[in-house]
């Protein structure tokens, strides 16, 4: 970046804890270490994460988001190239973020608003169902990047997804809707258990020389693992907003150190908890050092290690597409398994279903 030039400003609208690593707490940091500017906003203010066995704090609203919104305007100080947010817990928060973003966008036209719609998983919904009606009437044609699972994909567009062509199809339903970028974190794929599935699909012009050669659609197969950690699907969008702005036309690159970046943060953390990563138990002291190792691994997440690569798919077009069948095509030899990036990113989205707040 130039000197002088004013840095990309994200406006973060997550929760907040005093100890450990979710929401904000995973977002700022990675964010300023990637060269992005960080003004959060805390949906709640917690003790610590609600997986442990007890916490303090309180909820934001929506009136409270309105009000900073409007000292921020009045001070001319709404100028954000990106917005970011996680969990929203409350209907009438998640109507003063979609107030909010139509107001950021008469500020800064360009405004990339990357949301993680965090509803459900396995098949339920952890939020009331007015929450997931208002995320598809107002929230996804506000968006910019989607981050669903596999459940709130199918949530937002009614169907069901069970193969690769079944998800760009619904990656399609959502970009009509809005995004240009849409990313299935994590999708299970019949007669393979032992994985996770990621893809990625953008309207976005990608760079005919980047690595997959201009593709709009890319999948990643990863392992499952049974570490259990909190955090890490937020930690995973702020990586990906970081990398979408460094890497404008490389979706592939993008969704490969944010994939990076995440596994050596996760590499860290099961090296330092030990046997605590796949204890049963939640009390405390496990759910301490399960925490991120973010500070202790700021020099990955600026240079990640990029072990695993996203595999280019091609949609089928026409009535003799097969929608049950594997899917699109996928470059043999490339679609190799991230251990633990995408069960982090089910991991994360369990933790927020029995947490319902974080």
């Amino acid at each position: 970046m130039a000197s002088g030039e004013p840095l990309p400003r994200v406006l973060s609208v997550q929760s907040h804890v005093v100890h450990g690593y979710v929401g904000n707490k995973c977002a700022v940091f990675p964010l300023q270490v990637l060269g992005l500017e960080v003004d959060p906003i805390y949906s709640v203010q917690f003790s610590n994460h609600t997986g442990y066995p007890l916490f303090k704090g309180a909820v934001f609203d929506g009136e409270q988001l309105r009000a900073l919104a409007a000292g921020l305007e009045a001070n001319k100080l709404l100028n954000h190239t990106h917005l970011l947010t996680g969990y929203i817990g409350s209907l009438s928060l998640l109507e003063a973020i979609a107030d909010l973003c139509a107001m950021m966008k008469k500020h800064s036209p360009h405004l990339t608003y990357v949301c993680d719609p965090v509803l459900g998983d396995e098949g339920r919904l952890y939020v009331a169902r007015e929450l997931a009606d208002a995320y598809a009437a107002h929230i996804v044609p506000l968006a910019s990047v989607l981050v669903p699972n596999q459940f709130e994909a199918e949530t937002l567009t009614g169907g069901s997804i069970g193969s690769l062509q079944e998800a760009l199809e619904a990656c399609d339903k959502l970009h009509a809707r809005g995004p240009h970028t849409v990313i299935i974190t994590s999708m299970g794929l019949p007669g393979d258990p032992d994985a996770i599935t990621l893809v990625a699909s953008t309207r976005q012009p990608q760079d005919a020389g980047g690595r997959l050669g201009g593709a709009q659609a890319m999948c990643m197969r990863i392992d499952r693992i049974k570490a259990y950690f909190t955090g890490t699907g937020d930690l995973f969008a702020a990586l990906l907003l970081a990398w979408m702005h460094h890497h404008p036309a490389d979706l592939a690159m993008a969704v490969e150190k944010a994939v990076g970046g995440l596994q050596a943060v996760l590499a860290e953390t099961v090296r330092h908890c030990g046997a605590a990563a796949l204890a049963a138990e939640r009390t405390a002291e496990v759910c301490a050092l399960r925490e991120l190792r973010l500070i202790q691994c700021q020099g990955q997440l600026q240079d990640p290690p990029i072990k695993y690569r996203c595999s280019p798919l091609e949609r089928r077009q026409g009535p003799g597409a097969d929608a049950g069948a594997a899917g699109p095509a996928v470059k043999a030899g490339e679609a190799d398994a991230g251990e633990g990036q995408a069960q982090a990113q089910v991991q994360a989205q369990e933790e927020r279903a029995q947490a319902k707040v974080v």
